[in-house]
């Protein structure tokens, strides 16, 4: 009997849970993305995938993405996401065909399609057809925005425009171009940034001795090698560069367009390591002729001292290239795509003329021969970018969605893991350092009793983790507190890199900053059955003898409140 009811009771409680997981896969937003996805390499399968990711970290609960890959006939990649729809852009069916098949699917609320027209020029009127006959709301993003088009080119794109609820563009330069040139309503027209990955603080030293750069001021570009990147722009500007910098090492970062490959071969790559020779560059070039893993681009970014984007295409709207090298915190020196000339403004990098070797020399030699405009460059560029991270992106497209689904969508706000590794960055032997530049450390700062919030928060994450390496942490901020104290038991809030009090202790009302680490050392004491014992008993004494100078204080305060002459 006893047996039956407990399995009764256990069977309850599968079936509610499998209810409550059924529940919140209902009330997920179902969203098809049509792009081209990796395993294919180029720009927008790269953008499709960062974005997904990032909207599935920050609203796991919220949205559920529907994978649609754009594929020629001759393509034909194994995805590692399960793809419910495929679309062949060289077949006219294929369109009609993934319309009816989202029709039919009830479960899917949007459609978010990536536009670029070289995926669609395979099927004259294929998206045309597919968006006439889709019966489901659509957002749209326009990766490239082409200035005074022609007739037939705005009849398009109004044509694609009047189907979607929203266009996305990544600049405001696009969007006044899509609002005047194309007269696309501006109320239809959403700007979102390319997104960009927010990077803890790198040593630049430790990096360029991993990859044998040793002493190198490093030059470098990456992307997927074509005409277009006009890299010969660089070569030719080189040797000026290196007779007053014979260091400097340029780094050509990533293989050849595959599209280009099947069409011409290595013709380009051939062509720049000619150019090579021909001007006795090979000891200050190095190809590195992979797709390279996104950790290790990202470290050869950080390791750059010059990013150097040097497109030709004047239409080139945004690249996820100069994305990237900024939010590294190279010091960028680029052609004026829109995508630069909106970003590299306030002194955040310099912009040059398509073609132009003399003035890429000279921006790069001005870079390089002063090491804090460089910094400064560094700086302004990650305070810039750091916006514009793919968590904010993310944020940015969800709140589009929930619009066009009229607030339908709750959006469920997944917490980032814990991570302490910025707190230990600005932690020394002696404390925490008061600010960063960034996500560097600056020393130059000093160190303040804000030391006793990074009690509290060490604490709260012992309670947690119950992680050993937090209490000596823990140990370092409450010695800090502990210098702080002067022998009439009040605490002095302001130290520099020396460890010396300075002049604005005596300047200024330090109530806040004593109330700050008579709270912090409470709450330390009030986790004593947790913490060992000499941590506990050291903030008692500390506290003990700021009790005599509170409570004089406090005399003292209340007899001016009496007597105030």
């Amino acid at each position: 009997m006893n047996n039956n009811i407990s399995s009764d009771v256990e069977d309850k409680a599968i079936r509610q849970s499998y209810n409550e997981k059924k529940q919140k896969t209902y009330n997920k937003t179902n969203i098809v993305f049509v792009s081209t996805f990796p395993p294919k390499v180029c720009g927008i399968p790269t953008y499709t995938h960062d974005l997904i990711r990032s909207l599935h970290s920050k609203f796991g609960e919220s949205f559920n993405a529907m994978v649609c890959p754009i594929e020629t006939e001759e393509e034909n990649y194994e995805y590692n996401e399960f793809t419910e729809y495929k679309l062949n852009i060289s077949d006219a069916v294929s369109y009609l065909e993934l319309a009816a098949k989202i029709n039919k699917n009830d479960t899917v609320e949007l459609v978010m399609l990536q536009q670029e027209f070289c995926f669609f020029n395979e099927t004259r009127n294929g998206l045309y057809l597919f968006l006439k006959n889709l019966k489901k709301d659509v957002i749209i993003t326009f990766h490239t925005v082409l200035p005074k088009p022609d007739k037939e080119l705005k009849e398009r794109v109004k044509e694609i425009a009047d189907f979607a609820k929203s266009l996305v563009v990544m600049t405001s330069i696009s969007a006044e171009i899509l609002s005047n040139d194309y007269e696309i309503p501006f109320d239809k027209i959403t700007v979102i940034p390319h997104g960009t990955h927010l990077l803890t603080f790198t040593d630049k030293i430790a990096l360029k001795e991993k990859y044998n750069l040793k002493n190198k001021k490093v030059l470098s570009t990456f992307g997927l090698l074509g005409s277009g990147k006009n890299i010969e722009t660089t070569l030719k500007a080189l040797p000026e560069i290196i007779a007053k910098n014979p260091d400097v090492i340029f780094l050509i970062l990533g293989k050849t367009h595959p599209a280009i490959v099947r069409h011409e071969g290595e013709k380009y790559r051939d062509f720049l390591e000619d150019l090579t020779c021909k001007l006795h560059l090979e000891n200050n070039i190095r190809f590195i002729n992979d797709y390279l893993p996104l950790p290790e681009l990202l470290e050869y970014l950080q390791l750059t001292d010059v990013y150097l984007f040097t497109s030709k295409d004047r239409n080139q709207a945004v690249s996820g290239t100069f994305s990237y090298a900024i939010s590294c915190g190279c010091a960028i020196v680029s052609t004026p795509i829109p995508h630069a000339l909106e970003v590299l403004k306030e002194d955040t990098g310099i912009i040059i003329d398509f073609e132009a070797p003399e003035q890429l020399s000279a921006a790069v030699r001005t870079i390089l021969e002063n090491e804090s405009q460089r910094e400064d460059l560094r700086q302004k560029a990650l305070e810039k970018m750091a916006p514009t991270a793919w968590e904010n992106s993310s944020i940015l497209h969800a709140l589009l969605f929930q619009k066009f689904r009229n607030n339908r969508t709750e959006l469920n706000y997944t917490l980032p893991e814990i991570n302490l590794g910025h707190i230990q960055i600005m932690t020394t032997d002696f404390g925490m350092i008061q600010f960063s530049k960034v996500s560097r450390p600056d020393i130059n700062s000093g160190y303040t009793l804000d030391n006793a919030r990074a009690i509290i928060a060490i604490c709260k994450h012992f309670q947690i983790s119950k992680d050993k390496a937090d209490l000596q942490l823990i140990s370092i901020y409450l010695n800090f507190i502990k210098f702080c104290q002067h022998n009439d038991g009040s605490f002095l809030n302001y130290v520099d890199e020396h460890k010396q009090f300075t002049q604005q202790n005596y300047e200024t009302n330090l109530d806040d900053s004593n109330g700050r680490a008579i709270w912090a050392l409470s709450y330390l004491i009030s986790l004593k059955e947790i913490l060992p014992q000499e941590l506990s008993e050291n903030a008692e004494e500390i506290i003990q003898k700021n009790l005599v100078w509170a409570e004089k204080d406090c005399i003292i305060k209340t007899q001016k409140k009496i007597f105030p002459y």
